[in-house]
């Protein structure tokens, strides 16, 4: 008698799980990550401070030449898409904020360093 309440509740947990594998089959990802570009572009090779803020002072640069080309566009009139050029715009900002972030941080850094006791 003591071995039927056990067996049930295997039995329930083996649909549960069951149920749960047949359901994780059906979805779909919404969002997929891809891989880290920079690591696509250089695999092997080790990257240093000076090649990675080059990279992304590049980045910043192409995200506020975009929007300014777009911006631009809009004012003249040659293009219709606001919205586009507002989410062009709010990414150069946010871009050029995060980079002004981590450069405070390198020179509090650098700061702290040259405060340290040779």
């Amino acid at each position: 008698m003591a071995m039927q309440p056990i067996n049930s509740a295997v039995t329930a947990e083996q649909l549960m799980l069951t149920k749960l594998q047949s359901m994780q089959q059906q979805i779909q990802p919404d969002f997929v990550v891809s891989s880290n570009p920079v690591d696509a572009q250089q695999p092997l090779s080790p990257l240093s401070f000076s090649t990675a803020m080059k990279g992304v002072l590049d980045r910043v640069n192409e995200h506020q030449s975009l929007a300014s080309s777009k911006m631009t566009a809009v004012e003249t009139g040659q293009s219709d898409d606001l919205v586009g050029a507002m989410v062009a715009s709010q990414k150069a900002s946010l871009s050029f904020s995060a980079l002004m972030q981590v450069r405070n941080k390198v020179v509090s850094s650098f700061d702290e360093i040259m405060k340290m006791p040779v």
